[in-house]
């Protein structure tokens, strides 16, 4: 599976902190705390553990589905939107990781959304408040 995206932003979180800690970086110019608050990369890491735990269920799923889980993992991560905001960027990497974990797991994403009239970007459109 690719690199869930929560693993890059606390990355960023981290090296931000240490340039803090060590005078590197002015406090006026840090942002990574205001983007990725406390509770967001659990939040999101628990919504992304369900929807991993779920795709071994898939082998040979109809669309149905796939799109139900679709389903479940995009209402959930309105939920963690709801109390933090995912930016345009986190919004974007998530769509990705969706569909990537998809692709890992033998799913054709592409033929999928076309049989439903949809863009390949649009798979998590019809339930995505964020």
């Amino acid at each position: 599976m690719a690199e869930r995206p929560t693993t890059n932003w606390g990355r960023g979180v981290a090296a931000e902190a240490a340039e803090l800690a060590a005078g590197t970086l002015a406090p006026d110019c840090a942002c990574m705390v205001d983007l990725y608050p406390d509770e967001l990369l659990p939040a999101t890491d628990a919504v992304l553990d369900a929807f991993e735990a779920e795709l071994p269920t898939l082998a040979g799923g109809d669309d149905k589905q796939v799109f139900a889980v679709v389903e479940r993992v995009v209402l959930a991560l309105n939920a963690v939107n709801e109390a933090t905001t995912f930016e345009t960027d986190e919004r974007e990497q998530l769509c990705l990781c969706i569909d990537e974990a998809f692709t890992g797991q033998g799913v054709g994403v592409a033929a999928l959304t076309a049989r439903h009239g949809l863009g390949r970007h649009e798979l998590t459109d019809q339930w995505r408040d964020w």
